[in-house]
């Protein structure tokens, strides 16, 4: 008799989920550790670990350089890992049980509900033939545009790799790149067809594929749904912001804008602010960048990107529901609305608690690596914050950590892609069983 893991009578969605993406990460780890895999023939089990887990959580944290330390087979395969991970377990596995002719049944409808962010299960196998044609015609538009400049740079066969790698990097959020030597897009800070199309591809992929297909469907403000509104407006409140405040904070930093022309500034600071957001390309050096926008950048990374995508954070409609509750709470109202509409308060509980436990666990992921790595603060709270968030963006510590440290930062991406999920889904179940009792209340003083 064939056994289906989704069959299991008392596995959860949310167990699945993290049990799938572990299973994807050892693979990927095992893979990479084969001689054909890296130029020198051998990696230690625990780097090719941090970087499988790296790839499948879409991070972009690298202990080795992607560019140089790996084959083109080693490349290959963190490129499918990344792929993956960006989709979700479940989506690429509802691939194959597609191609397989294999019945979707109601155990694994709800596990990809849960991997999608959706709130109902309502047409999800349409959603993910939807998502999948999406993904794959964004990454080749991107790729095209790429191979523009990366052919000329790189020749015919390692520019058509490059200009697809990085295009499924760039969407996935992963922040992998193949330039070398930890540059980044470091040496494209003057190419405006490189940066815009990658921040492009992020900036898409970090929306949520439902945003993507109800504002292609829709197209104007007031027909789309509340979600839709709130990432819409939030994210490019968050751009605007982060774009003005970056270029005022570095523009004479010799380091990264100073360095620039006027339109070169505008640009590596529009690139800055939206990679901060989970993306992890940098086109100006991290570790370059003043202490002031550095601690700017820690809240751009903690918001992250939008429910339902490739990115990682709190996301933005978590902060955009606790900021519509304390202006609510400012106003002396007891109901929290945003245009006409009223947010209901389990939801305001959830994103409260998404939030609490978010910053909980980057509080003591900092406190830890402070024991067990040393040096200053703000670096070693910059990493946490970077592998919480998926970002992958780093102050040049990475390499340097000790094995107790990747073990740390493994376990934080692992969490930090897999966290809000698998809670919303325990809290939602947890909702679902209301107790009989009732107590009575009382008051405490707050504040």
């Amino acid at each position: 008799m064939q056994l289906n893991p989704f069959q299991a009578p008392k596995v959860s969605p949310a167990k699945i989920l993290v049990v799938g993406f572990a299973a994807v990460i050892f693979i990927g780890a095992l893979l990479l550790t084969l001689p054909i895999a890296t130029h020198s023939g051998q990696i230690s089990f625990l780097d090719a670990l941090f970087t499988a887990t790296s790839a499948v959580c879409v991070t972009g944290l690298v202990v080795v350089d992607t560019g140089t330390y790996f084959t083109v087979f080693g490349q290959t395969v963190i490129m499918i890992l990344i792929q993956i991970g960006g989709l979700g377990i479940m989506t690429a596995a509802t691939v194959v049980f597609i191609l397989l002719g294999k019945k979707i049944t109601l155990r694994e409808r709800l596990v990809i509900k849960e991997a999608m962010n959706q709130i109902t299960m309502e047409g999800l196998v349409r959603l993910v033939q939807i998502v999948i044609l999406l993904t794959f015609a964004v990454e080749a538009v991107g790729a095209l545009l790429l191979s523009t400049r990366f052919i000329p740079e790189y020749g015919l066969g390692t520019g058509l790799f490059y200009s697809v790698f990085h295009a499924v990097s760039a969407f996935s959020n992963a922040g992998f790149d193949l330039i070398g030597e930890g540059r980044s897009l470091t040496p494209f800070a003057n190419d405006p067809v490189i940066l815009l199309t990658i921040a492009a591809l992020f900036i898409l992929g970090g929306l949520g594929f439902s945003v993507v297909m109800e504002f292609y469907q829709k197209r104007r403000l007031r027909r789309l749904t509340l979600h839709t509104k709130m990432v819409l407006i939030i994210s490019s409140v968050l751009l605007v912001l982060g774009t003005v405040i970056i270029f005022v904070m570095e523009y004479n930093n010799p380091e990264t804008l100073g360095q620039l022309g006027f339109l070169g500034k505008v640009l590596n600071a529009f690139f800055t602010s939206a990679t901060t957001r989970t993306a992890g390309f940098n086109s100006v050096p991290t570790g370059g960048l003043l202490h002031p926008t550095l601690f700017f950048m820690l809240a751009l990374m903690f918001i992250g990107a939008s429910p339902g995508s490739t990115g990682g954070g709190i996301k933005t409609t978590t902060f955009g529901g606790l900021l519509v509750a304390v202006i609510s709470t400012i106003r002396g109202s007891d109901d929290p609305v945003i245009f006409k509409k009223q947010i209901p308060v389990e939801i305001l509980r959830r994103a409260l608690s998404i939030a609490v436990i978010s910053i909980t666990l980057v509080f003591l992921v900092t406190l830890l690596l402070l024991i067990t790595e040393g040096g200053e603060l703000l670096p070693v709270f910059f990493e946490a914050m970077s592998a919480f968030g998926t970002v992958g963006l780093s102050t040049g510590i990475t390499g340097e950590l000790s094995p107790l440290g990747r073990i740390i930062i493994i376990i934080t991406m692992f969490a930090g892609r897999l966290g809000p999920l698998t809670l919303m889904f325990a809290l939602a179940r947890r909702m679902q069983k209301k107790s009989p009792i009732r107590y009575t209340s009382e008051r405490i003083m707050l504040g």
